[in-house]
């Protein structure tokens, strides 16, 4: 059977719906999988009348995460949050954490999986962090490839990809800072923001701060990402 994938969405007040971006839908077919989108949960009981319905789950990106969340206040850089989905999504993965649900993670997905496990964010790479390089470009296809990550050769990435360096898309203004508890750090860029990171367990847990969903119908390397995840939790 193939295994079914959650995948979490946000609630659009103005067109009254929640969504998600198909790229991730299209992914996880591409893959193997059935994908099933999860609404903004507001009852935390319901966390896991849904969990019980799959076999892995996908942190979708989007907005900024609140830095209240890694106690700290906002930079005015950050003028884009949801304490609603920020509470849905916290939830929703510490349960999933504790199940060892397999876990994949993309750009704010990546972001909550760290603060999650007690690390912090870079609230605006541009401001806190000297001579980095473009990571937020404007008016760039979410196809294109943007700048390159170094991948760590003992890590799940490598295993993945089966290469040192990649080329990946960008659309970030916030990364990684202190690391999260029982995680490790997979791939850097050039200026060494972080770029992905995983479990240091047997678990399959992987955050990518790049947009694989984009860019696996025009490179097929990137669906291998999707492919581990989805045999992950075929296992599970």
């Amino acid at each position: 059977m193939k295994p079914i994938i959650g995948i979490t969405t946000f609630e659009s007040e103005q067109k009254g719906f929640h969504t998600v971006n198909s790229y991730y839908i299209n992914s996880i077919f591409d893959a193997g999988g059935i994908p099933i989108n999860i609404p903004i949960i507001y009852d935390e009981e319901d966390y896991d009348y849904y969990l019980n319905l799959v076999d892995g789950i996908l942190f979708t990106g989007g907005l900024d995460i609140s830095p209240l969340s890694y106690d700290e206040n906002p930079l005015r850089e950050v003028n884009d949050i949801s304490a609603i989905r920020d509470k849905y999504e916290f939830g929703l993965f510490i349960k999933a954490y504790e199940r060892k649900l397999p876990i994949l993670g993309i750009c704010r997905g990546h972001q909550l999986a760290n603060i999650a496990l007690g690390g912090s964010l870079y609230q605006d790479i541009g401001v806190q962090i000297p001579n980095t390089l473009g990571h937020s470009p404007i008016g760039i296809s979410k196809d294109e490839l943007y700048h390159s990550i170094d991948i760590k050769k003992d890590s799940k990435l490598y295993s993945i990809f089966e290469t040192e360096r990649i080329f990946v898309n960008s659309n970030h203004h916030q990364a990684i800072k202190k690391l999260g508890n029982n995680l490790s750090i997979s791939a850097f860029s050039e200026d060494k923001i972080i770029e992905a990171i995983e479990a240091t367990d047997e678990r399959f847990l992987i955050g990518v701060q790049f947009h694989p969903e984009c860019l696996a119908k025009r490179y097929s390397q990137f669906l291998n990402l999707f492919k581990a995840f989805i045999l992950a939790a075929k296992s599970k």
